[in-house]
């Protein structure tokens, strides 16, 4: 008896422990976009940072996105049409991905993307920077850090995100369409009728809403995990670890919920 109340209580303190580390994290990122925020508005405004940041995050993420893209409406077009064959309708298939590409896929796999290789770079940068002292050496030079580090990377991920879901919604609608005219034999005239009869203003309009709250996700997570890092090499992979995976979930958890308010179907 004494071991199963032992158990329970170390199970019960160790639930404790981890709810008061997730209200700590919490206030961490609060308190971190809160302060982004409020320099975001104040000079001195770091251009020469915020474009190299958007050369890295953006322009340098183009390729990947790209051949994501592509990839993705291929297979969107190959599964659409197995899928709509059984009822007669082929033509179809162009609207289902674009459907799929513009609503959740582009926004939601084109922020995973990101994370992975941006997100992932924020996180141990940062982290480096502050097990090197060098932040220390930013305020002690009047420079601060939050200013200098986070705001850019901040400014550059949420911009940069609708622009990177357009390119590769645009990417995989090509791929969709060579797969489904060149490989499938669905007509091009279907193909594309079926685009401009289902696909409305509002279904892009809402995916690229959804890209710049996965933007502000991803490098808010990211900057803060690098900014607070601790244990050395090890703390810095450790961070640099669940950047990736706290971005991802805080992602798709919220696509959901924006996806519950945004596409209620009508009564």
């Amino acid at each position: 008896m004494t071991r199963f109340l032992a158990f329970f209580g170390t199970l019960a303190l160790d639930m404790a422990a981890g709810v008061r580390r997730g209200v700590e994290e919490s206030d961490r990122h609060v308190l971190l976009l809160v302060r982004a925020l409020i320099w975001l508005v104040r000079p001195p405004f770091r251009f020469r940072e915020i474009v190299r940041q958007f050369d890295f995050v953006g322009v340098q993420s183009v390729p990947l996105i790209c051949i994501t893209g592509a990839f993705t409406g291929m297979v969107l077009a190959l599964q659409g049409d197995f899928a709509l064959r059984k009822f007669g309708g082929e033509s179809l298939v162009g609207a289902g991905v674009a459907l799929s590409l513009t609503r959740e896929l582009g926004p939601v796999i084109g922020a995973l993307m990101v994370v992975a290789r941006a997100g992932s770079a924020f996180a141990a940068e940062i982290g480096t920077m502050r097990n090197t002292e060098q932040i220390d050496a930013l305020a002690s030079m009047a420079v601060d850090p939050i200013q200098y580090l986070v705001v850019p990377r901040i400014l550059a991920a949420t911009i940069s995100l609708p622009l990177l879901a357009i390119l590769f919604e645009f990417s995989g609608m090509i791929g969709a369409y060579v797969i489904a005219t060149k490989h499938i034999g669905i007509d091009a005239g279907a193909f594309m009728a079926g685009v401009r009869e289902w696909v409305w203003t509002e279904d892009i309009t809402h995916g690229l809403i959804k890209s710049v709250v996965f933007g502000l996700i991803l490098s808010l997570v990211s900057c803060c995990k690098g900014f607070f890092v601790t244990g050395g090499a090890r703390g810095v992979g450790l961070a640099t670890t669940r950047a990736v995976v706290l971005s991802s979930l805080l992602i798709l958890a919220s696509d959901y919920m924006m996806t519950e308010l945004m596409f209620q179907p009508s009564s």
